[in-house]
């Protein structure tokens, strides 16, 4: 009997290594054959054409390419896991033993209520505790009812963080009294007391007492080994429409801001940076998620580098939140998706604890249902994707390592030009960081209103018959009335449909569109499908009269839609076939607008059309115009 074959394994397995290695050349001649096919592309355009075509820009002028080979990994250190720079995380097991911290948040003046869903969270996954409290603050807890909001909490196993705004001192005493009470030795204590006078003086206008929070850290740093004090939050500048390197800019600068402080208090630089836990938000945007907050590890190793720190101090603690900028009102389902992307990005970037907020946070306050969903996301991610098996899964990624150096570098630059201006709260109190930030919303504003950042399920692919999610409103928030503005990205197209929905309840109806359809279906229901959907995002309710034998009869239809406005969807050929006589037919019959699905061309302007619909416009102007003129109350 012959001997069975057995294979010798190879010296190195290259995967793919069968195959050619393709080069870019080739990667090009495909993508041209493809955006030829598209007509986006001519037939003498130069090689690196298809190239450009496809590349983006971010808010801080970074360049993101469709390709990335090794010739693109930028020549910088990137060291290892549990090193420095730390740009791959801060430990050498990354998250494969524990998985990240599943914080959950908590925001309610009553600590019975409280108290249950904690417990609740706790029980299903939670790993740590959240709690906004303070006196005079809305949806806060009082201070002195911590110690009731966290009975039955083991504290010794689940870090507490606390939000506690302008009462950080009292409430950082009436933790470490439960604490006391619980018989916990300080060395076993582990949380956050959430001291933040910057961040602030970022969100209510007023300055606070930075040295008081510096004197805080002091005391906890010398009893508390594992209590860190401070937090540096880049949520106010996020959520002011900011972009991702002046989020981390802001951060480093409170960072810094905080080191000088307790150094001044006579606290060693090392215990000084270990005292710290910064906070950043995490978008559906994941791969800038990921680049942001390994780009904030090397900036901040950079910087206690140069304040002497050589310790694991360095290493940046990180607790990334689901931004509340990218939440919406209307189809709010669609927030469970975008939360599931950030914490992905927070998970893979290497963030220490992550936040997923509810789904319907921005339209009152969370019910159970929310809840459950939010920690079970991350719960998801972690245990059955498996997110934390490896460490640092970003790494070695060309794109990615791109990315993250091209942030840091401009988040730097925007750094320096803080500290040149005296730091942050000299540029904070002067008004130049909200100017910064204000210059980049008005940018990426003009981006969502002509959609060319589209909002699923608001800007694009609305419900107009969709059944609005009820939830108890937030209180007010004095925020609102000081500092830095607090923005979400749908907000515009929002209050478009706020105006039908009182138009729905006064009148009974909503406002209407009139598709003027010209010519087969096969002819316009591209441009009519668009054009629908397009009004839809105002609330305003597109009726489609489908294919119609004539001009009269196309009239008559109008006439009988309850609409004012008609916007003609047809081929181009129709156009330049139909327009003055279809326009003149549609006026007669009582339109007061007469759009057009298509590029402007001032033939069709000259003929009576008032306006254009098509990929890029202003969506948000267009649609606000139309509702005025169909007498929607603003």
């Amino acid at each position: 009997m012959a001997a069975s074959y057995r294979p010798s394994a190879p010296e190195e397995l290259v995967l793919g290594g069968e195959f050619d290695t393709p080069t870019r050349e080739q990667w090009r001649y495909q993508v041209a054959a493809a955006l030829r096919k598209t007509g986006t592309l001519g037939r003498d355009a130069a090689p690196d054409e298809p190239e450009r075509l496809l590349v983006s820009t971010t808010y801080d002028g970074i360049e993101r390419h469709p390709l990335y080979t090794a010739e693109d990994v930028p020549a910088f250190a990137t060291g290892l896991p549990g090193l420095p720079p730390y740009v791959r995380g801060d430990r050498p097991e990354g998250r494969v033993t524990t998985g990240w911290d599943n914080r959950v948040r908590h925001a309610d003046p009553d600590p019975a209520t409280v108290n249950r869903a904690v417990l609740t969270d706790l029980e299903n996954g939670a790993n740590s505790v959240w709690l906004r409290l303070g006196e005079g603050r809305a949806a806060a807890l009082p201070v002195d009812a911590l110690g009731e909001a966290l009975t039955g909490v083991y504290v010794d196993l689940a870090p507490i963080v606390l939000d506690p705004g302008a009462d950080y001192r009292r409430a950082a005493e009436a933790l470490l009294d439960v604490f006391a009470e619980r018989e916990l030795p300080p060395s076993q204590a582990v949380g956050t007391l959430g001291a933040d006078p910057i961040g602030l003086l970022a969100t209510t206008g007023h300055a606070h007492d930075v040295a008081g929070a510096a004197e805080l850290a002091a005391r906890v740093g010398r009893d508390y080994p594992h209590l860190r004090t401070i937090v540096v939050d880049g949520l106010p500048y996020h959520e002011a429409g900011g972009s991702d390197a002046q989020e981390l800019a802001a951060a480093l600068a409170t960072g810094v801001g905080y080191l000088r402080a307790l150094a001044g208090v006579g606290m060693p630089v090392a215990d000084a940076a270990a005292q710290l836990e910064f906070r950043y938000a995490a978008t559906a945007d994941q791969f800038l998620t990921i680049a942001k907050l390994r780009a904030a590890r090397r900036m901040w190793a950079r910087a206690c580098e140069v304040s002497g720190v050589r310790s694991a101090a360095a290493a940046q603690h990180q607790h990334a939140v689901t931004s509340p900028a990218m939440l919406t009102t209307r189809d709010p389902w669609v927030n469970m998706l975008r939360g599931t992307v950030a914490c992905f990005g927070a998970a893979v970037g290497g963030a220490n604890a992550i936040t997923v907020l509810p789904f319907d946070t921005a339209i009152g306050q969370p019910d159970a249902f929310g809840r459950r969903i939010a920690r079970n996301t991350s719960s998801i991610l972690l245990n059955e994707s498996k997110l934390a098996g490896v460490t640092d899964p970003a790494g070695g990624s060309w794109y990615v390592e791109h990315l993250t150096d091209a942030l840091a570098h401009a988040a730097w630059r925007e750094f320096q030009a803080i500290e040149e201006r005296g730091g942050i709260e000299s540029v904070l109190d002067s008004g130049y960081l909200a100017d910064r930030l204000t210059a980049t919303w008005q940018e990426r504003s003009s981006d969502l209103a002509t959609r060319r950042v589209p909002l699923t399920g608001v800007s694009e692919y609305p419900l107009l018959t969709e059944e609005p999610v009820s939830r108890e409103p937030w209180p007010d928030d004095a925020r609102q009335h000081g500092g830095l503005p607090r923005v979400r990205y749908a907000e515009g197209f929002e209050r478009l449909r706020d105006r039908s929905d009182a138009h729905l309840a006064a009148t009974g109806l909503r406002p209407r569109a009139f598709l003027a359809t010209l010519g087969p279906l096969a002819a316009h229901t591209a441009r009519a499908t668009f054009t629908a959907n397009f009004f839809t995002a105002g609330g305003i309710e597109p009726v489609d009269p489908g294919e119609t034998a004539s001009v009269a009869e196309l009239a008559e239809a109008f006439r009988t839609s309850g609409a004012a406005i008609a916007c003609l969807c047809g081929s181009d050929t129709a156009y330049a076939e139909q327009v003055a006589e279809v326009v003149a037919a549609l006026r007669a019959a009582g339109a007061k607008q007469v759009l057009l699905a298509g590029k402007p061309d001032e033939t069709f302007r000259e003929a009576g059309v008032s306006g254009f619909v098509h990929s890029g416009c202003d969506a948000l102007g267009i649609l606000a115009d139309s509702l005025d003129t169909l007498g929607v109350a603003r």
